[in-house]
């Protein structure tokens, strides 16, 4: 069973990730609502999956992805973006992102993007 973390700072957005995730039998092994928690929080759980909200307090996504690739190079994360925001997707991908989804999340693509970042 493949662990992940989420990251966005809307409870929300993460509630809606989590139900996705765990009805179709992956682990959610934490929460964060902003970079800086989401790189506390990898260190610690070793996640198979993150997925990363861009636009974010205290630490956006970009520069949480940044540490994250320099903790561990092999880390897998899935960029989460509302529309319009191609440059920034394309600067998470530059920084490591495996791939990327967008807002309002569609069950299928949340499911196909975390199972092809761990395939």
């Amino acid at each position: 069973m493949a662990k992940v973390l989420i990251v966005d700072d809307a409870a929300f957005m993460r509630m809606m990730i989590k139900d996705i995730l765990e009805k179709n039998g992956f682990e959610v092994v934490g929460e964060a609502s902003n970079g800086i928690k989401a790189v506390e929080l990898y260190k610690k759980e070793r996640p198979d999956v993150v997925t990363m909200d861009i636009t974010m307090p205290d630490m956006d996504g970009i520069e949480a992805v940044k540490q994250i690739k320099a903790f561990d190079p092999s880390s897998r994360i899935i960029m989460c973006s509302a529309m319009g925001q191609q440059s920034m997707v394309m600067d998470a991908i530059r920084a490591g992102a495996k791939d990327f989804i967008v807002k309002p999340f569609q069950a299928d693509r949340v499911l196909e993007a975390i199972r092809k970042a761990i395939s």
